[in-house]
C-alpha cells in the first residue's frame, strides 16, 4: 500500500499574509526603529506632527486607490493641488473686499476648491475613457497644464493669502478637537468613506472587475467608462479636500507646492498591497503605506545616517521594491 503520510500536506502551520499584514508589521518595525534612535520620536508633539503630516498624502492615496484598483494612474494629483490651491488663494484675497474676512470668505475658498477638483477630475476621465488616451499620458499632459497654470497666476513667484484671512483660516489646521489636529479627523473619515465605498458597495466591487478584466466587466452588463471615471472625480475631490486642509499651513502657493505629491500617493497605494496593474484595492493598507512614508522622513529627520534630502530616492526605492515583490507574488501564483 503507498504510504499515504507522503501524500499528506507538507505542513498545516497557519501562515503569515505578508500582502495583508506587511504593511502593519512594517509600520510596527519603523516604530522600532525610531524610538532606538531617538526617544523623542514617540513623543506627544512628533506623534501629532507625523500625523498631520501623514493626512495630506493620506487622503489624496485614498482617491489613487480607487484608481489604480480601476486599472488607472494619475500622475497629476500634485500639479493639481498646486493649481487648486492658487485659485483658492486668489479668489479668497479678491472676496475680502466684498464679505470681509470672516467665515463666509474661507466657506467659498474651500467650495470652489472642491469644484474645482472634481472638474479636474473629471477632465482626467472623460478623456481617459471618451477620448480612449492611455491614462499615463493624460495626466502627464494635464500635469504640465496645472503646474504651468499655477506658475502663471503667481507670475513665476509665490501667491500668499492675505494675512487678515489667515487668522479665520489658520485654525483649519493647527486647531484640535478633542486632542486631535483637525487634519487628522478629516482623514480618519475621508479613510472610513473610501473604505466603505470600496468594500461595501457595487461600486468597490465594480472596480475591482474593470482592474482584473476590462472586457469580462464590459460582457457583464458593467458601465467601464462611467465607473473609471468616477475614479478620477473621488481622486480630483480627494486632492481638492487635501488642499483646503493644506493651504492654511503656509498661506501661499507656488510651481513647487505639491510637488512629488503623486510619487508619494502612489507609494503609499503600493506599499500599501493594492496591486498597481489593478483589480485588487486595499483602503487599509493605503492608510498605512502614508503612514510608513511619513515616518520614513521622520525617521530620517532624527538621524544623520541618511540625508532627509534622499526622501524622494527612499520614495522611489520604496515604490520599485513594492511593485517587484507583487510581480514575484503573483508569479508564484500562476505557478500553483
Amino acid at each position: 500500500m503507498p504510504d499515504t503520510a507522503q501524500t499528506q500536506p507538507a505542513s498545516n502551520k497557519p501562515k503569515i499574509d505578508l500582502k495583508m499584514y506587511g504593511p502593519a508589521i512594517a509600520l510596527v518595525l519603523l516604530c522600532i526603529l525610531g524610538f532606538s534612535l531617538n526617544t523623542a520620536f514617540l513623543s506627544e508633539g512628533n506623534i501629532t506632527n507625523l500625523l498631520t503630516r501623514s493626512a495630506f498624502i493620506g487622503i489624496i492615496a485614498v482617491g489613487a486607490t480607487f484608481v489604480i484598483t480601476a486599472g488607472g494612474i494619475d500622475l497629476s494629483v500634485g500639479s493639481m493641488a498646486a493649481a487648486i490651491a492658487g485659485v483658492m488663494i486668489i479668489l479668497m484675497n479678491s472676496l475680502i473686499d466684498v464679505l470681509g474676512t470672516g467665515t463666509l470668505t474661507v466657506v467659498i475658498g474651500a467650495a470652489s476648491a472642491i469644484m474645482l477638483g472634481a472638474l479636474a477630475g473629471l477632465a482626467n476621465g472623460l478623456l481617459t475613457t471618451k477620448g480612449k488616451i492611455e491614462a499615463f499620458i493624460v495626466t502627464l499632459g494635464t500635469m504640465g497644464i496645472f503646474r504651468s497654470l499655477v506658475t502663471y497666476f503667481a507670475d513665476g513667484g509665490t501667491l500668499s493669502l492675505s494675512f487678515e484671512i489667515r487668522g479665520t483660516y489658520r485654525p483649519v489646521y493647527y486647531e484640535s478637537i478633542l486632542g486631535v489636529p483637525i487634519p487628522v479627523w478629516v482623514f480618519i473619515m475621508v479613510a472610513i468613506s473610501g473604505w466603505f465605498l470600496m468594500n461595501r458597495t457595487t461600486f468597490g466591487r465594480y472596480c475591482t472587475a474593470i482592474g482584473s478584466n476590462e472586457h469580462v466587466a464590459q460582457y457583464s452588463a458593467i458601465n467601464v467608462n462611467k465607473i473609471k471615471t468616477w475614479t478620477y472625480v473621488i481622486q480630483g475631490l480627494c486632492v481638492a479636500l487635501a488642499t483646503v486642509i493644506y493651504v492654511p499651513r503656509l498661506g501661499s502657493a507656488s510651481s513647487s507646492t505639491g510637488v512629488l505629491w503623486e510619487l508619494e500617493a502612489i507609494a503609499a497605494v503600493i506599499i500599501g498591497g493594492t496591486v498597481l496593474k489593478g483589480g485588487y484595492g486595499r483602503i487599509g493598507g493605503t492608510i498605512l503605506g502614508a503612514l510608513i512614508l511619513t515616518t520614513i522622513g521622520n525617521i530620517l529627520n532624527f538621524t544623520d545616517l541618511v540625508s532627509n534630502y534622499l526622501n524622494g530616492t527612499m520614495q522611489g526605492l520604496i515604490i520599485i521594491t513594492a511593485v517587484w515583490l507583487q510581480r514575484a507574488d503573483w508569479g508564484s501564483k500562476s505557478k500553483t
